[in-house]
Protein backbone atom coordinates (compact mmCIF):
# COMPACT_ATOMS: atom_id res chain seq x y z
CA UNK A 1 0.00 0.00 0.00
CA UNK A 2 1.14 3.56 -0.64
CA UNK A 3 -0.40 4.61 2.68
CA UNK A 4 1.34 4.52 6.04
CA UNK A 5 1.22 0.90 7.23
CA UNK A 6 -0.54 0.11 10.49
CA UNK A 7 1.08 -2.55 12.65
CA UNK A 8 -0.94 -5.71 13.30
CA UNK A 9 -3.80 -4.45 11.13
CA UNK A 10 -6.12 -2.38 13.25
CA UNK A 11 -9.75 -3.54 13.03
CA UNK A 12 -12.25 -1.07 11.52
CA UNK A 13 -15.95 -1.91 11.69
CA UNK A 14 -18.40 -0.16 9.34
CA UNK A 15 -21.98 0.01 10.60
CA UNK A 16 -24.51 0.28 7.78
CA UNK A 17 -28.22 0.03 8.60
CA UNK A 18 -28.89 -1.34 5.10
CA UNK A 19 -26.85 -4.32 3.95
CA UNK A 20 -26.23 -5.73 0.48
CA UNK A 21 -29.81 -6.80 -0.16
CA UNK A 22 -30.91 -3.14 -0.10
CA UNK A 23 -28.19 -2.02 -2.56
CA UNK A 24 -28.90 1.62 -1.73
CA UNK A 25 -26.55 4.58 -1.44
CA UNK A 26 -25.54 3.77 2.15
CA UNK A 27 -24.63 0.21 1.21
CA UNK A 28 -22.66 1.34 -1.85
CA UNK A 29 -20.67 3.72 0.34
CA UNK A 30 -19.99 1.08 3.01
CA UNK A 31 -18.90 -1.50 0.44
CA UNK A 32 -16.60 0.97 -1.36
CA UNK A 33 -15.02 2.13 1.91
CA UNK A 34 -14.44 -1.46 3.03
CA UNK A 35 -12.55 -2.19 -0.19
CA UNK A 36 -10.54 1.04 0.08
CA UNK A 37 -9.46 0.30 3.65
CA UNK A 38 -8.87 -3.44 3.24
CA UNK A 39 -5.19 -3.24 2.19
CA UNK A 40 -4.21 -1.69 5.54
CA UNK A 41 -6.97 -2.60 8.01
CA UNK A 42 -9.14 -5.54 8.97
CA UNK A 43 -12.58 -4.36 7.92
CA UNK A 44 -16.10 -5.71 8.00
CA UNK A 45 -19.61 -4.33 7.52
CA UNK A 46 -22.34 -4.99 10.08
CA UNK A 47 -25.92 -3.86 10.46
CA UNK A 48 -25.56 -3.33 14.22
CA UNK A 49 -22.72 -3.35 16.81
CA UNK A 50 -21.63 -5.23 18.87
CA UNK A 51 -22.04 -8.23 16.61
CA UNK A 52 -20.40 -11.03 18.59
CA UNK A 53 -16.83 -12.01 19.40
CA UNK A 54 -15.27 -9.96 16.59
CA UNK A 55 -16.44 -6.73 18.24
CA UNK A 56 -13.84 -7.07 21.01
CA UNK A 57 -11.03 -6.47 18.50
CA UNK A 58 -12.48 -3.30 16.94
CA UNK A 59 -10.46 -0.10 17.32
CA UNK A 60 -12.38 2.22 14.99
CA UNK A 61 -16.07 2.40 14.08
CA UNK A 62 -17.42 4.20 11.01
CA UNK A 63 -21.19 4.45 11.45
CA UNK A 64 -23.27 5.49 8.47
CA UNK A 65 -26.40 7.46 9.47
CA UNK A 66 -26.60 9.33 12.78
CA UNK A 67 -30.20 8.35 13.49
CA UNK A 68 -30.52 4.84 12.09
CA UNK A 69 -27.18 3.71 13.59
CA UNK A 70 -27.77 5.52 16.90
CA UNK A 71 -27.98 2.35 19.03
CA UNK A 72 -24.64 1.06 17.70
CA UNK A 73 -23.05 4.48 18.17
CA UNK A 74 -24.24 4.64 21.79
CA UNK A 75 -22.99 1.10 22.46
CA UNK A 76 -19.55 1.97 21.08
CA UNK A 77 -19.33 5.16 23.13
CA UNK A 78 -20.15 3.22 26.28
CA UNK A 79 -17.57 0.51 25.52
CA UNK A 80 -14.83 2.86 24.25
CA UNK A 81 -15.61 6.34 25.59
CA UNK A 82 -13.94 9.19 23.75
CA UNK A 83 -12.11 7.22 21.09
CA UNK A 84 -12.35 5.71 17.65
CA UNK A 85 -15.86 6.82 16.65
CA UNK A 86 -16.58 8.30 13.20
CA UNK A 87 -20.15 9.09 12.13
CA UNK A 88 -20.84 9.62 8.41
CA UNK A 89 -23.88 11.82 7.79
CA UNK A 90 -26.48 11.28 5.08
CA UNK A 91 -28.71 13.92 3.51
CA UNK A 92 -31.62 13.04 5.78
CA UNK A 93 -29.26 13.35 8.77
CA UNK A 94 -27.96 16.78 7.77
CA UNK A 95 -31.10 18.37 6.45
CA UNK A 96 -33.77 16.81 8.65
CA UNK A 97 -32.92 14.46 11.53
CA UNK A 98 -30.24 16.41 13.39
CA UNK A 99 -32.65 19.34 13.71
CA UNK A 100 -35.38 17.32 15.41
CA UNK A 101 -34.28 13.82 16.47
CA UNK A 102 -32.66 13.44 19.90
CA UNK A 103 -30.89 10.17 19.04
CA UNK A 104 -29.33 11.73 15.93
CA UNK A 105 -28.20 14.72 17.98
CA UNK A 106 -26.66 12.38 20.57
CA UNK A 107 -24.74 10.57 17.80
CA UNK A 108 -23.16 13.88 16.73
CA UNK A 109 -22.12 14.63 20.30
CA UNK A 110 -20.61 11.17 20.90
CA UNK A 111 -18.52 11.05 17.70
CA UNK A 112 -14.87 12.08 17.61
CA UNK A 113 -15.13 12.85 13.87
CA UNK A 114 -18.05 13.57 11.55
CA UNK A 115 -17.90 12.85 7.82
CA UNK A 116 -19.95 14.83 5.32
CA UNK A 117 -20.04 13.96 1.63
CA UNK A 118 -19.97 17.41 0.03
CA UNK A 119 -18.41 20.76 0.84
CA UNK A 120 -21.58 22.48 2.11
CA UNK A 121 -22.20 19.72 4.65
CA UNK A 122 -20.39 21.37 7.58
CA UNK A 123 -22.69 24.41 7.29
CA UNK A 124 -25.65 22.25 8.37
CA UNK A 125 -23.96 21.27 11.64
CA UNK A 126 -24.20 23.17 14.92
CA UNK A 127 -21.31 25.64 15.00
CA UNK A 128 -19.75 23.95 18.04
CA UNK A 129 -19.40 20.64 16.15
CA UNK A 130 -17.98 21.86 12.83
CA UNK A 131 -14.37 21.36 13.94
CA UNK A 132 -15.08 17.60 14.08
CA UNK A 133 -16.28 17.54 10.45
CA UNK A 134 -14.25 16.23 7.52
CA UNK A 135 -15.42 16.44 3.89
CA UNK A 136 -14.91 13.25 1.89
CA UNK A 137 -16.37 13.34 -1.59
CA UNK A 138 -17.61 9.96 -2.74
CA UNK A 139 -16.10 8.61 -5.94
CA UNK A 140 -16.78 6.57 -9.01
CA UNK A 141 -14.66 5.30 -11.88
CA UNK A 142 -14.71 7.77 -14.74
CA UNK A 143 -16.14 6.75 -18.12
CA UNK A 144 -15.79 8.06 -21.63
CA UNK A 145 -18.79 9.98 -23.00
CA UNK A 146 -20.84 7.92 -25.46
CA UNK A 147 -22.08 9.31 -28.79
CA UNK A 148 -25.11 11.57 -28.41
CA UNK A 149 -27.84 12.08 -30.95
CA UNK A 150 -27.82 15.35 -32.90
CA UNK A 151 -31.57 15.11 -33.68
CA UNK A 152 -32.72 16.46 -30.31
CA UNK A 153 -31.62 17.20 -26.74
CA UNK A 154 -31.79 14.08 -24.56
CA UNK A 155 -32.30 14.79 -20.84
CA UNK A 156 -32.38 12.03 -18.21
CA UNK A 157 -33.43 12.07 -14.56
CA UNK A 158 -32.43 9.17 -12.29
CA UNK A 159 -33.99 8.46 -8.92
CA UNK A 160 -36.72 6.29 -7.51
CA UNK A 161 -40.07 8.03 -7.46
CA UNK A 162 -40.43 9.37 -3.92
CA UNK A 163 -41.18 12.77 -2.48
CA UNK A 164 -37.56 13.68 -1.56
CA UNK A 165 -36.49 13.36 -5.20
CA UNK A 166 -39.21 15.80 -6.40
CA UNK A 167 -40.11 13.82 -9.54
CA UNK A 168 -43.22 15.95 -10.03
CA UNK A 169 -40.98 18.92 -10.91
CA UNK A 170 -39.68 17.02 -13.94
CA UNK A 171 -43.20 15.90 -14.91
CA UNK A 172 -44.48 19.48 -14.76
CA UNK A 173 -41.54 20.63 -16.90
CA UNK A 174 -42.34 17.88 -19.42
CA UNK A 175 -45.88 19.22 -19.71
CA UNK A 176 -44.54 22.71 -20.34
CA UNK A 177 -42.29 21.29 -23.09
CA UNK A 178 -44.71 18.77 -24.59
CA UNK A 179 -45.02 20.62 -27.92
CA UNK A 180 -41.24 21.05 -28.32
CA UNK A 181 -39.97 18.10 -30.34
CA UNK A 182 -36.34 19.14 -29.91
CA UNK A 183 -36.30 18.08 -26.24
CA UNK A 184 -36.74 14.46 -25.09
CA UNK A 185 -36.90 13.44 -21.42
CA UNK A 186 -36.20 9.98 -19.97
CA UNK A 187 -37.18 9.38 -16.33
CA UNK A 188 -35.58 6.37 -14.61
CA UNK A 189 -36.68 5.05 -11.22
CA UNK A 190 -39.06 2.61 -9.59
CA UNK A 191 -42.34 3.94 -8.17
CA UNK A 192 -41.65 3.73 -4.43
CA UNK A 193 -44.70 5.98 -4.07
CA UNK A 194 -47.55 4.44 -6.15
CA UNK A 195 -49.22 7.84 -6.58
CA UNK A 196 -46.06 9.19 -8.22
CA UNK A 197 -45.99 6.14 -10.51
CA UNK A 198 -49.53 6.96 -11.58
CA UNK A 199 -48.47 10.57 -12.19
CA UNK A 200 -45.54 9.39 -14.34
CA UNK A 201 -47.83 7.19 -16.45
CA UNK A 202 -50.27 10.09 -16.89
CA UNK A 203 -47.44 12.41 -17.92
CA UNK A 204 -46.14 9.90 -20.47
CA UNK A 205 -49.65 9.55 -21.93
CA UNK A 206 -50.02 13.31 -22.26
CA UNK A 207 -46.46 14.24 -23.32
CA UNK A 208 -44.92 12.47 -26.34
CA UNK A 209 -41.45 13.74 -25.39
CA UNK A 210 -41.48 12.18 -21.85
CA UNK A 211 -40.77 8.50 -21.11
CA UNK A 212 -40.91 6.84 -17.71
CA UNK A 213 -38.62 3.80 -17.90
CA UNK A 214 -39.16 2.48 -14.36
CA UNK A 215 -36.26 0.94 -12.43
CA UNK A 216 -33.29 -0.22 -14.52
CA UNK A 217 -30.07 -2.12 -13.68
CA UNK A 218 -27.20 0.13 -12.64
CA UNK A 219 -25.12 -0.56 -15.75
CA UNK A 220 -28.05 0.35 -18.01
CA UNK A 221 -28.58 3.55 -16.03
CA UNK A 222 -24.94 4.54 -16.40
CA UNK A 223 -25.02 4.02 -20.15
CA UNK A 224 -28.13 6.18 -20.46
CA UNK A 225 -26.37 8.91 -18.47
CA UNK A 226 -23.38 8.62 -20.82
CA UNK A 227 -25.65 9.01 -23.86
CA UNK A 228 -27.67 11.92 -22.47
CA UNK A 229 -26.83 15.54 -23.17
CA UNK A 230 -27.80 16.56 -19.63
CA UNK A 231 -28.82 14.98 -16.31
CA UNK A 232 -31.66 16.53 -14.31
CA UNK A 233 -31.45 16.30 -10.51
CA UNK A 234 -34.46 17.92 -8.86
CA UNK A 235 -34.17 16.68 -5.24
CA UNK A 236 -35.50 18.48 -2.18
CA UNK A 237 -32.63 17.23 0.04
CA UNK A 238 -29.35 15.47 -0.74
CA UNK A 239 -26.30 14.46 1.23
CA UNK A 240 -24.12 14.07 -1.87
CA UNK A 241 -25.84 12.38 -4.79
CA UNK A 242 -24.10 9.42 -6.46
CA UNK A 243 -25.87 10.14 -9.72
CA UNK A 244 -24.36 13.64 -9.94
CA UNK A 245 -20.81 12.31 -9.72
CA UNK A 246 -21.66 9.52 -12.20
CA UNK A 247 -22.78 12.18 -14.67
CA UNK A 248 -19.89 14.57 -14.07
CA UNK A 249 -17.25 11.83 -14.42
CA UNK A 250 -18.54 10.76 -17.84
CA UNK A 251 -18.82 14.27 -19.28
CA UNK A 252 -22.59 14.72 -18.91
CA UNK A 253 -23.46 18.07 -17.30
CA UNK A 254 -26.21 18.51 -14.71
CA UNK A 255 -29.26 20.69 -14.19
CA UNK A 256 -29.83 20.62 -10.42
CA UNK A 257 -32.13 22.10 -7.81
CA UNK A 258 -30.32 24.76 -5.84
CA UNK A 259 -30.27 22.93 -2.50
CA UNK A 260 -27.24 22.74 -0.22
CA UNK A 261 -26.33 19.12 -1.04
CA UNK A 262 -26.23 19.84 -4.78
CA UNK A 263 -24.33 23.12 -4.38
CA UNK A 264 -21.78 21.24 -2.27
CA UNK A 265 -21.22 18.85 -5.18
CA UNK A 266 -21.24 21.27 -8.12
CA UNK A 267 -19.92 24.51 -6.61
CA UNK A 268 -21.43 27.84 -5.60
CA UNK A 269 -20.97 29.47 -9.02
CA UNK A 270 -22.32 26.62 -11.14
CA UNK A 271 -24.64 27.90 -13.90
CA UNK A 272 -26.99 24.92 -14.03
CA UNK A 273 -29.18 25.45 -10.94
CA UNK A 274 -32.91 26.08 -10.77
CA UNK A 275 -34.97 26.82 -7.63
CA UNK A 276 -36.25 23.64 -5.98
CA UNK A 277 -39.74 22.77 -7.21
CA UNK A 278 -39.69 25.40 -10.00
CA UNK A 279 -40.77 23.52 -13.14
CA UNK A 280 -40.91 26.74 -15.19
CA UNK A 281 -37.24 27.43 -14.43
CA UNK A 282 -36.27 23.83 -15.21
CA UNK A 283 -38.09 23.98 -18.55
CA UNK A 284 -36.27 27.23 -19.31
CA UNK A 285 -32.86 25.63 -18.53
CA UNK A 286 -33.68 22.69 -20.80
CA UNK A 287 -34.61 25.07 -23.62
CA UNK A 288 -31.31 26.89 -23.16
CA UNK A 289 -29.45 23.57 -23.36
CA UNK A 290 -31.26 22.74 -26.61
CA UNK A 291 -30.87 26.13 -28.31
CA UNK A 292 -28.49 25.86 -31.23
CA UNK A 293 -26.17 28.68 -32.25
CA UNK A 294 -27.00 30.17 -35.64
CA UNK A 295 -26.04 27.99 -38.63
CA UNK A 296 -24.14 25.34 -36.62
CA UNK A 297 -23.11 21.86 -37.65
CA UNK A 298 -25.75 19.49 -36.26
CA UNK A 299 -23.56 18.17 -33.44
CA UNK A 300 -22.48 21.54 -31.97
CA UNK A 301 -24.01 22.05 -28.49
CA UNK A 302 -25.49 25.31 -27.30
CA UNK A 303 -23.22 27.84 -25.65
CA UNK A 304 -25.04 27.21 -22.34
CA UNK A 305 -24.54 23.45 -22.56
CA UNK A 306 -20.83 23.95 -23.31
CA UNK A 307 -20.55 26.20 -20.25
CA UNK A 308 -22.11 23.50 -18.05
CA UNK A 309 -19.82 20.82 -19.52
CA UNK A 310 -16.74 22.92 -18.79
CA UNK A 311 -17.83 23.66 -15.22
CA UNK A 312 -18.56 19.98 -14.55
CA UNK A 313 -15.23 18.94 -16.05
CA UNK A 314 -13.51 21.26 -13.58
CA UNK A 315 -15.21 19.40 -10.66
CA UNK A 316 -14.57 15.85 -11.90
CA UNK A 317 -11.26 15.40 -10.04
CA UNK A 318 -13.14 15.75 -6.72
CA UNK A 319 -14.86 12.43 -7.41
CA UNK A 320 -11.74 10.40 -8.20
CA UNK A 321 -11.41 7.08 -6.30
CA UNK A 322 -7.75 7.72 -5.43
CA UNK A 323 -8.73 11.03 -3.81
CA UNK A 324 -11.52 9.40 -1.78
CA UNK A 325 -9.24 6.58 -0.66
CA UNK A 326 -6.56 9.05 0.42
CA UNK A 327 -8.98 11.13 2.48
CA UNK A 328 -10.40 7.99 4.09
CA UNK A 329 -6.97 6.66 5.10
CA UNK A 330 -5.93 10.06 6.47
CA UNK A 331 -9.11 10.17 8.55
CA UNK A 332 -8.40 6.75 10.09
CA UNK A 333 -4.80 7.71 10.83
CA UNK A 334 -5.95 11.01 12.35
CA UNK A 335 -8.41 9.36 14.71
CA UNK A 336 -5.85 6.75 15.78
CA UNK A 337 -3.13 9.36 16.45
CA UNK A 338 -5.26 12.24 17.77
CA UNK A 339 -8.52 10.92 19.22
Amino acid sequence: SRYKPVMNKVSVVIVCPALADANNGNWQTAWRWQRMLAPDYRTRIVRAWPDGDAAAQDTVMIALHARRSAASIAAWAQARPGRGLIVALTGTDLYRDIQTDATAQQSLALAQRLVVLQERGPDALPAALRAKARVIFQSTAGRQPLPKTSRHLRAVMVGHLREEKSPQTLMEAARLLKNESGIRIDHIGAALDPALGNAARATAAECPNYRWLGGLPHEAVRRRIQRAHVLVHASRMEGGAHVIMEAVTCGTPVLASRVAGNVGMLGEDYAGYFPHGDAVALADRLRRCATQPSNPPADVPSEYLRQLRNQCAARAALFDPIAEQGHLHRLIQEILENP
